[in-house]
């Protein structure tokens, strides 16, 4: 498999399609690894694209920093950089699903000639998320507990990951949390909470961070159990080269799973624009 290097981290990923076709990065959340995309995969190289899916650092076949400093959100950026430049890749469609979103919102910021278009599921633009209303900070409880080491991975690992598949209702739980289990990716997918969203994050004011300049489409699910619509459509302010907004009916937070067919023809339909 083909591995990129951060600083010293290694982050292995998937190389799907052509080597000279349009370039799609795709960028998975908490609790997840590259195998996610399993069915956009198929569709977006069938449709004539050159598919790059990483597992992000801390999970699956990628390294696991010990050290929570080491999964703040600008190293996950560049991350995700160090991929496209170990694969030859100049500009890339980005895509985002839960912690990837943010990820992918920063890299669109950072490295905007890098980024031809942005999609982000379920996870509005960070100033979207951070001034968001009384409602959707309830909604973020799980934030906190997962604030705190050993307490948050009993709670979400007892009794056969009862309380994460209760909360969660993952499509792939099983295989999911065997995953966790086998590459030993709990704590270091918790410690992306805990470098980024310290409790105080939750009442301080937003960072003020640059308009995105590339074409951005928002993707949220109606079923989606920690995420408000609001945080979503509101990323529209925060997008100077046009935001694209679709809702996903009858599904919750793992649209790419639950909703494949969907997903995959709004993104081709995306891209095609």
């Amino acid at each position: 498999m083909p591995t990129a290097t951060n600083d010293g981290v290694h982050i292995t990923y998937d190389d799907h399609g052509p080597a000279d076709a349009p370039a799609v990065l795709l960028l998975h959340g908490f609790p997840d690894s590259a195998a996610m995309w399993r069915h956009q995969v198929e569709a977006l190289v069938g449709a004539g694209y050159r598919v790059l899916v990483p597992d992000q650092r801390g999970y699956g076949r990628s390294d696991k920093p010990a050290d929570v400093d080491s999964y703040n959100l600008i190293l996950l950026g560049t991350d995700a950089l160090a991929v496209l430049d170990d694969a030859g890749v100049a500009t890339a469609r980005v895509v985002g699903h839960d912690w990837g979103a943010p990820v992918a919102w920063l890299v669109a910021t950072m490295a905007p000639d890098r980024v031809a278009q942005l999609v982000a599921m379920s996870v509005g633009h960070p100033s979207a998320f951070s001034n968001a209303s009384l409602e959707q900070r309830q909604r973020s409880w799980y934030m906190l507990l997962f604030q705190f080491e050993g307490v948050a991975e009993r709670w979400l690992s007892d009794d056969g990951w009862a309380r994460l598949r209760e909360w969660a209702d993952h499509p792939d739980h099983d295989a999911t949390t065997a995953a966790l289990d086998a590459d030993g990716s709990l704590t270091p997918g918790l410690n992306w909470y805990r470098a980024n969203v310290a409790p105080s994050s939750l009442v301080e004011p937003a960072p003020v961070l640059p308009p995105i300049q590339v074409p951005t489409m928002g993707i949220w699910s109606s079923g989606d159990m920690a995420l408000l619509e609001d945080q979503m459509i509101r990323s529209a302010d925060h997008c100077a080269n046009g935001f694209r907004y679709e809702r996903v009916e009858g599904v919750g937070h793992w649209i790419p799973l639950s909703a494949p067919d969907r997903v995959n023809e709004l993104l081709l339909d995306f891209f095609a624009s």
